[in-house]
């Protein structure tokens, strides 16, 4: 029976749900997963299993058609998802993101439009925010939607799409200049419809193709180039103009959450790998598990992982009852991070040189995990968030 990452608390449908999700992760994504990532090929076939299994829904309303999960039955799943393959848990995380964007912000016509087709994967979700020239600092954003007589052309080159390619639908944020004097309510979000794949995917919608990357493999990451693409304004979130920094910034806790929980996921395994090779691995007329050299190692990467995995729930738990969370969210994302980073570092080194082998699962997580310390704002910007935030909570 397995030590870490147990959640106390949980309902006997959430227990249910995480032991079909693990059972999926051990059968199905575990013994594929190094392949793919090391070929960059989307996983299929997993993704087709996640629909069956109902995830692509489990945050969305039953009355929309999904299962209507908590914030904290997504982050537990995500950290199981991620314990096999990362990359997976990035297929469903900015679908996620704009899921929850519209059941929070979205007119009724929008919810009745989109979530149903959502929960069943139909409507693949992604999320923009990110251009070249920036990336947390979002009051520099240059992507612009001009009023027109029937709606907005968009005009402006958009980053970092997870889900790029094979995304149909996505939150796009932008500039609309509605004449208020702070920057921030001169932001909207326009839901942008489009084909799946690459090249021109709707009029005035491009996507060049997938960026090469160091890990984060299998999925697709892109660049969205929009050349006066026309849209409607029943396609302006919730309906109003000049909302979208606000409603982003309520996607971006989820995908804090998210990427604490991945983060966890990475670690979680790493440690498995690493307390499993420790014993099977002799020096010196003994498994390296009897030095105490690697014994106080292996302590250390069990404390962090439950320290990463208590504070990500902590965070969830917190959404889930409608308080806000933004500290606690930056938080559990930071350590989450940067205990991942430590934990697989650790594994690494317990494997010695196996574990620069392609051969061996460790490579592969020890190239996922430097993406966590950037991924929906680095640490810095965690920081930042956090330390103002306390400084207001306690003014003298």
């Amino acid at each position: 029976m397995r030590r870490l990452v147990r959640t106390e608390g949980l309902t006997a449908e959430q227990d249910e749900i995480l032991a079909v999700v693990r059972q999926f992760v051990d059968k199905k994504i575990i013994p594929v997963a190094t392949e793919l990532e090391h070929a960059d090929e989307y996983p299929t076939e997993i993704v087709e299993g996640l629909k069956e299994l109902g995830i692509f829904g489990l945050m969305i309303p039953e009355e929309y058609g999904g299962l209507g999960e908590s914030l904290l039955t997504y982050a537990l799943v995500v950290e199981e998802i991620a314990r096999g393959w990362m990359s997976v848990s990035g297929v469903i995380n900015t679908h996620f993101i704009v899921a929850h964007m519209l059941n929070q912000h979205g007119t009724e016509e929008q919810k009745l439009e989109y979530l149903p087709r959502m929960a069943t994967g139909e409507v693949r979700g992604a999320f923009s925010m990110s251009e070249p020239g920036l990336g947390s600092d979002v009051s520099a954003i240059t992507t612009k939607a001009t009023r027109t007589a029937d709606g907005y052309e968009i005009t402006g080159q958009k980053m970092w799409l997870t889900n790029g390619g094979s995304s149909t639908l996505v939150a796009v944020l932008c500039k609309t200049d509605e004449g208020s004097e702070s920057v921030y309510k001169n932001m909207t979000t326009f839901l942008v419809e489009k084909e799946s794949g690459f090249g021109e995917t709707a009029q005035g919608v491009t996507i060049p193709g997938k960026i090469d990357k160091m890990g984060y493999k299998g999925i697709d990451t892109t660049e969205m180039i929009l050349d006066n693409h026309r849209i409607s304004a029943d396609q302006v979130l919730g309906g109003t103009p000049g909302n979208g920094f606000y409603q982003m910034m309520d996607g971006v806790e989820v995908g804090r959450v998210n990427v604490g929980a991945r983060a966890v996921g990475i670690a979680n395994r790493a440690f498995e790998l690493g307390i499993r090779y420790a014993q099977q691995r002799e020096t010196f007329g003994k498994p390296i598990a009897q030095h105490q050299a690697i014994l106080f190692r292996i302590a250390e990467m069990a404390t962090k992982v439950e320290t990463a995995h208590s504070m990500v729930v902590r965070a969830a738990r917190l959404k889930d009852a409608g308080e806000r969370m933004d500290v606690e969210a930056g938080m559990a994302k930071m350590i989450a991070s940067e205990y991942c980073n430590e934990v697989v570092q650790d594994s690494f080194r317990i494997h010695g040189g196996y574990g620069y082998s392609k051969e061996y699962e460790i490579e592969r997580l020890y190239r996922e995990a430097a993406f966590m310390l950037i991924g929906e704002g680095t640490s810095d910007i965690q920081k930042m968030i956090i330390g103002r935030s306390l400084l207001k909570d306690y003014r003298i």
